[in-house]
């Protein structure tokens, strides 16, 4: 009997190892496709980059006009800006900051650093 259970003890011992042996092969496996995933996730923030950049053009596309009315004349931005494009001389500007400021009638304006004024009514 003493053999018997020698036998059934290795039989067992080395059933142990084939258990074992294939259990650290299945840990290597999961290593492997972790760089996958890690992959998988980069390609995820991206996506939301893509979906942010379409929302900012989405907020952008919004357009509006700023009027001034001073002494009975109604007068807007892009008005005010053509004026100062005609007033500096400036053909293709890249640059161009308007100062209203009604108490003194005057519209300041710096195009491409030129600067000058215009009355506003």
């Amino acid at each position: 009997m003493s053999t018997t259970k020698k036998t059934e003890a290795a039989i067992a011992a080395e059933a142990a190892k084939t258990a074992t042996a294939p259990a650290a092969e299945k840990k290597d496996a999961p290593a492997k496709k972790a760089p996958a995933k890690k992959a998988a996730a980069a390609k995820k923030p991206a996506a939301k980059k893509t979906a942010a950049k379409k929302t900012a053009a989405k907020e952008s596309a919004v357009t509006g006009n700023v009027y001034v009315e001073y002494l009975g004349a109604q007068i807007s931005s892009a008005d005010l800006i053509e004026k100062a494009k005609k007033a500096s001389g400036v053909k293709s500007p890249k640059e161009i900051n308007v100062y209203v400021k009604p108490e003194d009638n005057k519209v300041y304006y710096v195009v491409d650093k030129t600067a000058g004024e215009f009355e506003l009514v």
